[in-house]
């Protein structure tokens, strides 16, 4: 199940992608697929035809994991009358 994560990246705008899996911190690139910006629209440096992208470890700050969507009937919510 692909998860979507935002990555930070060294000296760039941040970005939004789609991980299948937890990446390995021992390898030396981070791949994804579907990267795009915050905002969804296409990134400008990367072709539109690519399937995947490596991100390479050193230039990434940080990386944080989004939660799944759920339905309006998992989530409750409190309201005044």
């Amino acid at each position: 199940m692909a998860m979507t994560v935002v990555i930070h990246i060294a000296g760039s705008d941040t970005i939004m992608a789609d991980l299948d899996e937890m990446p390995d911190p021992l390898a030396s690139y981070v791949t994804c697929t579907n990267p795009r910006t915050r905002d969804g629209k296409p990134i400008v440096y990367i072709d539109p035809e690519a399937e995947q992208v490596l991100f390479p470890w050193a230039r990434i700050t940080f990386m944080e994991v989004l939660s799944s969507d759920e339905g309006p009937g998992d989530i409750e919510s409190f309201f005044r009358d």
